[in-house]
């Protein structure tokens, strides 16, 4: 290694030091000087000190990097602990921010830089995000606790024992596809869920919007249809909500087929980009008509995504349109893809987006199968403007369904320029 690389990763060492120290320092800025255990410039110099004792060669070089964390981990506990003493706030955080910092800075100087600056990215994020954090450990109730630790440890523990094989006739399910498939799609549930947890009341339509979209953009139309027909004034800006949310929809079946698909997601990024740009300018212009003392509202009929019953009525339903894709394909070719799509559309998009990316260019032409996709998000978006009438009113659904006869049309051009 050259003087020039070494100096450069030295320089690496320091930037990650101060970037911890830089959010350490921030938190205690109020303490005066010499009353906190470790700022900015004690954590740059930890983790340049990483770096030099890392960049050194020769037999002890290990044993030297050992013996100056040990140092360190003994420095840091003493000066964290006068420090509780003095301001009765006993914490760990710092004496790890510390080690992490020198760890962090040892690894830049002898590994990846993009995973030391990853890391140092990560950790800095955990620091400056304490209060949501713990916020949202004090919201989650014991049935979304127990929900995610039940799924993870059958995850861990049934998973690798599931043969990665098929086993069927048609040769269509795989039972640790099938199951992986599910945690994937409970995984991004969870995501828009918890995301409505943390907002909580603060959290305005747009916020709630987004995170239904993410969760359940059928959810959302029938909860801001709920609200409509108890605030009418609200219609118009709720409806532009309703539109948002199934705009994001469309971008997270492109996420969901890209996870198991990628060439099959490029294909798909057109006719899911006109769904969402459509969706999303139509739901932005509503959204700018919001009523004079209008409150934000947000969703509160979203239930928990991992749900051990859920997670295993979904991957049935993934099962069931695996085989029923591959049966159709095979006796009636396209048509017999296009036509489930369209009627399990009207109930779930995620089972046949995640089915059909399998089948993608194998047993199924790339082509068919973006259509496919295309009519079962068609099918689920007018779904929406129905539900959207039939509890939320006549105006009501009328925009949603104006707006959304408009991304079909603008989704049906694309495919047939590009098919």
């Amino acid at each position: 290694m050259s003087e020039l690389e070494v100096l450069g990763r030295l320089g690496v060492s320091l930037a990650i030091g101060l970037l911890i120290g830089l959010e350490r320092g921030w938190r205690r800025r109020s303490a005066g000087e010499g009353r906190r255990a470790a700022g900015l410039r004690t954590l740059g110099l930890t983790g340049l000190l990483g770096g030099v004792v890392a960049s050194t060669t020769g037999g002890a070089a290990d044993a030297l990097l050992a013996g100056a964390f040990l140092s360190l981990a003994l420095v840091l506990g003493v000066f964290q602990l006068l420090e509780a003493r003095r301001t009765r706030d006993a914490s760990a955080t710092g004496v790890i921010a510390g080690l992490l910092a020198f760890a962090l800075g040892a690894y830049a100087a002898r590994g990846s830089l993009l995973v030391a600056v990853g890391g140092a990215v990560a950790a800095t994020a955990l620091l400056a995000f304490k209060r949501p954090l713990h916020a949202w450990v004090r919201a989650l109730s014991w049935a979304e606790l127990r929900a995610l630790l039940v799924l993870l440890v059958m995850t861990a523990l049934i998973l690798p024992v599931l043969p990665d094989r098929t086993f069927d006739p048609w040769q269509a399910l795989n039972p640790r596809r099938i199951w992986l498939l599910a945690v994937l799609i409970a995984g991004v549930s969870f995501l828009g869920y918890a995301a409505v947890r943390i907002a909580g009341a603060r959290g305005g339509l747009l916020l709630s919007a987004l995170a239904g979209g993410l969760a359940s953009s059928t959810a959302t139309t029938l909860s801001f249809a709920r609200l409509v027909r108890s605030n009418p004034a609200l219609c118009t800006w709720l409806a532009g909500g309703s539109l948002i949310s199934s705009g994001l929809m469309a971008l997270r079946v492109l996420v969901l087929a890209g996870a198991i698909n990628r060439p099959f997601a490029l294909a798909l990024a057109w006719p899911m980009g006109a769904f969402a740009l459509v969706l999303g300018a139509a739901g932005a212009l509503l959204m700018t008509r919001r009523p004079a003392g209008a409150e934000p509202q947000t969703i509160t009929t979203l239930t928990n995504p991992l749900e051990l019953a859920s997670a295993l009525k979904f991957a049935g339903l993934i099962a069931v349109i695996m085989l029923l894709g591959k049966v159709l394909s095979r006796a009636f070719g396209a048509m017999g893809v296009y036509g489930l799509a369209a009627l399990s559309g009207v109930a779930d998009v995620d089972a046949l987006t995640l089915s059909v990316s399998e089948l993608a260019g194998r047993d199924l032409a790339a082509s068919a199968a973006v259509l496919a996709v295309s009519l079962a998000v068609a099918s689920n978006t007018l779904s929406k403007a129905v539900i959207a009438a039939v509890v939320g009113g006549r105006k009501h659904g009328l925009l949603m369904g104006g707006a959304s006869l408009a991304a079909v049309a603008a989704a049906a051009l694309i495919l047939v320029l590009r098919i």
